[in-house]
């Protein structure tokens, strides 16, 4: 997800996507370890999303 699609999300908006990630950072996990990930810059990429997030969350909540 772009940062510009990030910053234009409400806090709570955030939040649901963050928890989204971590969901399928959970399932990206057990399919490394069973050998069925397909695409493992995937699990790069959320990771980064992550920091992204809870980077805007910071700033946001810095705001108010």
């Amino acid at each position: 997800m772009k940062k510009k699609d990030l910053k234009e999300m409400t806090i709570d908006e955030l939040e649901v996507q963050l928890s989204e990630i971590y969901k399928e950072q959970f399932k990206l996990k057990f399919q490394k370890g069973s050998g069925q990930l397909e695409n493992p810059s995937r699990i790069k990429e959320l990771r980064r999303n992550v920091a992204r997030i809870k980077t805007l969350q910071n700033e946001k909540k810095a705001e108010i």
